[in-house]
């Protein structure tokens, strides 16, 4: 439902930028504070330097409070109304810069490559461990569920697709194609909803978004291994571009960005702008107080 008119009620606007509550003082995310995470799993940085001393430029360690783990299969049952399995799997997180920066937005083109580059070496261990599908996600500010504000993501291995990856994998065009593929088509042709273009991506707000400047990042040609894919530091780097925009616009908003990694792959960013009440959480009606036609106008422009 587009609804512009409820952007207006009471209680509808944001609350303090999320940067006003950032105390970098103790960050363990920053170069120098390696002890206060859990030792690294992986790394970029100089060739010979030690494990867990500065001088990386991408580190990734053990999520310390995880949904996914290794945890003991006693009590799994895969039939009846009661069916279950244990969450077994692993979560990391990945700190994309030494930096104390707190979006995506500030991180360079080389240090979004660098984030690809270490995403995509985690998922190889992932598989080569009997996990074959990784969950990359990014949460910016509390509003978003981040509990630390120092950019970072963080990546879910998992033994089978999610629900939503599965179900989008098995939605099918008109003619049995990719149904991404024609939707891209056609926004390309349409061009209203589009905020850029370049070099084989492009960069949407999608028609009938959930939330204000919901956005898409994607390859035009039809890929469904972004970890094996070359384009996806320049997905990144579009989608913190789309960021960065939205943050002219609007100024400092919480969001979620993940990778989607089905029959097409292509990255979400969705701004935590409105509030998910009753009528998204009960009915499945998302009311979005923006047209996507208007917010890509303005992102163009911004």
């Amino acid at each position: 439902m587009v609804a512009p008119s409820r952007a207006h009620r009471p209680g509808s606007t944001r609350t303090e930028p999320f940067e006003k509550r950032d105390d970098p003082a103790g960050c363990p995310f920053d170069a120098g504070r390696e002890s206060a995470t859990p030792p690294e799993t992986f790394a970029i940085g100089p060739l010979g330097r030690p494990p867990d001393t500065p001088g990386w430029r991408v580190r990734v360690v053990p999520n310390k409070f995880p949904a996914f783990g290794p945890w003991p299969r006693g009590g799994d049952r895969s039939d009846g109304l009661f069916a279950r399995r244990a969450a077994v799997g692993r979560q990391e997180v990945v700190v994309h810069s030494p930096r104390h920066v707190l979006t995506l937005a500030e991180l360079g083109s080389k240090e979004l490559e660098l984030v690809a580059e270490a995403w995509q070496a985690r998922a190889a261990a992932a598989r080569e461990a009997g996990f074959p599908y990784v969950h990359a996600l990014v949460n910016e500010g509390a509003a978003a569920g981040a509990s630390l504000l120092h950019s970072h993501s963080q990546l879910v291995w998992l033994e089978q697709e999610p629900p939503l990856v599965a179900q989008e994998r098995k939605a099918r065009a008109a003619d049995g194609g990719c149904l991404l593929c024609r939707v891209l088509a056609e926004e390309r042709e349409q061009k209203i909803r589009v905020v850029e273009e370049r070099s084989g991506l492009i960069l949407l707000c999608p028609f009938a978004g959930r939330q204000p400047y919901e956005l898409l990042a994607a390859p035009l040609e039809c890929e469904t291994d972004p970890f094996a894919s070359a384009r996806l530091g320049d997905v990144l780097v579009l989608a913190a571009e789309g960021i960065r925009r939205l943050r002219i616009a609007e100024g400092p908003v919480p969001l979620n960005l993940w990778l989607h990694a089905g029959r097409h792959w292509h990255v979400e960013v969705l701004p935590r702008i409105g509030v998910l009440a009753g009528i998204e959480l009960g009915a499945g009606y998302f009311v979005n107080t923006m047209a996507p036609e208007s917010a890509a106008g303005i992102l163009r422009e911004s």
